[in-house]
């Protein structure tokens, strides 16, 4: 598989715009090429360096990466994360509104892809291309700020995974810290020895088999139990501004459950047509992927109610075995999904610090690749091991950063490059859509911040959560 990509990209008219033809003398920032240029973007030739894998892969493979990869250990947490706070009646409305608005984001920066015939393979520099360097950086801070904590929340997932086995094996379990150490150890090996996202396809299968077979002992064991439990309690607890401020959290974790922020740097990875693929990928999404890990969700808090845990299988009855085999599932399975989120993060470190006129797997890169991994995922292993806090990384990642990388850049992009032309209620509809959700963005990153500094209180660094 060519790993090295610096090629020319021949033009792929996609749904073509005039507007952004006559646009001109706007800057374009490129941190990788370190190349500013200022002139006419309606260029029919364009050079992409990246030392991962470009336009290669097929949309069922992108399509099942992403069902696979959003069904991972995370939907363990959000019974508690997403419903409890919101209860039956709210819960469900907010599920299916923010699901729909979610896909429909997605879908639109999916057409962006490709602007005057420009491909644009980082969500980074499609924002400095259509606004400048400064939003160039301000993505990019978003969007690692996202990449990072999501990490961070899957080396802790890993690490209770872990842990939760060692409790059924003794009854003396070792501290979560220790199982933390042990995931990203694990994390950091995969990372290693498969290095791109594109190089995923032959453990995507193996992926599949891990997360069927993970939810199905799941779904079984739910069933059972909500069916013996004749005392579930679904009331919403605490004062008022605990119940609101708990609530904006919860439609937080629906936005992480649903999307992920690096919708561009997954498409890169398409073969043409890019956006007509992409679009085929996020209907298998939005369709088996978000039926499966919604599932989940609703059948844990119906089965526990508002007591249900913020890790399920803590919940579980059934014999020993049951637990172990259901952990060790979601342990492996995580090995595969937390690669694809980090992945980014990994293209801008090899491309800027492998050597591109040689093979990925040449002695000198992969003594690169070796201290580049290293490096990263030791940081993150111990900030997680310091702040074993799942909720709170999890309520952060969807307020702070997922808001406006989902509902409001897209949205700002179709204003910026169609905005001429387009309708007047569809302006409308877009800037409504700036306004609402940046809003949101600010009003939900309090709430997060609040559930921050009171787990702060309760809990001490390296604590044994």
């Amino acid at each position: 598989m060519k790993q090295f990509s610096s090629h020319v990209e021949n033009m792929e008219r996609e749904e073509p715009n005039e507007d952004v033809k006559k646009t001109s003398k706007t800057e374009v920032f490129n941190v990788e090429s370190a190349v500013q240029v200022k002139g006419d973007q309606n260029i029919e030739h364009t050079i992409i360096t990246s030392a991962h894998t470009i336009d290669h892969d097929s949309w069922k493979q992108v399509g099942l990466l992403l069902v696979t990869t959003f069904n991972c250990g995370y939907i363990l947490s959000f019974s508690n994360l997403m419903l409890v706070p919101l209860g039956w009646s709210w819960g469900l409305i907010c599920l299916v509104v923010v699901g729909f608005f979610t896909a429909y984001a997605n879908w639109l920066l999916a057409g962006f892809h490709i602007i005057s015939g420009q491909r644009f393979i980082r969500y980074r520099d499609l924002m400095g291309f259509v606004f400048g360097k400064q939003m160039y950086y301000i993505t990019w801070v978003l969007q690692f700020l996202t990449l990072l904590l999501g990490n961070m929340g899957f080396i802790l997932l890993g690490g209770r995974a872990l842990k939760e086995i060692d409790s059924e094996l003794s009854d003396s379990p070792l501290r979560l810290q220790y199982f933390v150490i042990v995931t990203g150890v694990v994390f950091f090996i995969f990372a290693f020895l498969v290095p791109t996202i594109s190089a995923m396809k032959n453990w995507i299968g193996i992926s599949v088999i891990f997360t069927f077979a993970y939810i199905l002992i799941l779904l079984i064991i739910l069933v059972r139990d909500g069916k013996s439990n004749k005392n579930r309690d679904y009331s919403i607890k605490g004062s008022q501004a605990d119940k609101l401020f708990h609530a904006f959290g919860a439609i937080s974790t629906i936005v992480v459950c649903n999307t992920s922020g690096l919708l561009p740097e997954l498409q890169s990875t398409l073969r043409k047509p890019v956006v007509k693929n992409m679009r085929k990928a996020l209907y298998l999404q939005y369709t088996v992927g978000l039926g499966i890990y919604y599932g989940v969700s609703v059948v844990g808090y119906w089965a526990y109610g508002s007591a249900v845990s913020e890790y399920l299988p803590k919940e579980l009855s059934g014999p020993k075995w049951g637990k172990i085999l259901l952990n060790s599932l979601v342990f492996f399975q995580t090995i595969v999904s937390q690669h694809m989120f980090i992945a980014p993060i990994h293209e801008a470190l090899d491309t800027k610090f492998l050597k591109l006129d040689e093979d990925m797997y040449s002695m000198s890169n992969l003594k690169r690749l070796f201290v580049l991994r290293a490096l990263l995922f030791a940081a993150n292993t111990f900030i997680t091991a310091a702040f074993p806090f799942m909720g709170d990384f999890v309520n952060l990642l969807g307020s702070f950063t997922l808001f406006p990388l989902t509902f409001v850049f897209p949205s700002m992009i179709y204003i910026k490059i169609k905005g001429k032309t387009a309708r007047s209620e569809q302006k409308v509809w877009h800037w409504a859509n700036i306004v609402v959700f940046s809003l949101m963005a600010v009003i939900t990153t309090v709430s997060a911040v609040r559930l921050i500094v009171n787990n702060a209180r309760m809990y001490s660094l390296f604590a044994d959560t």
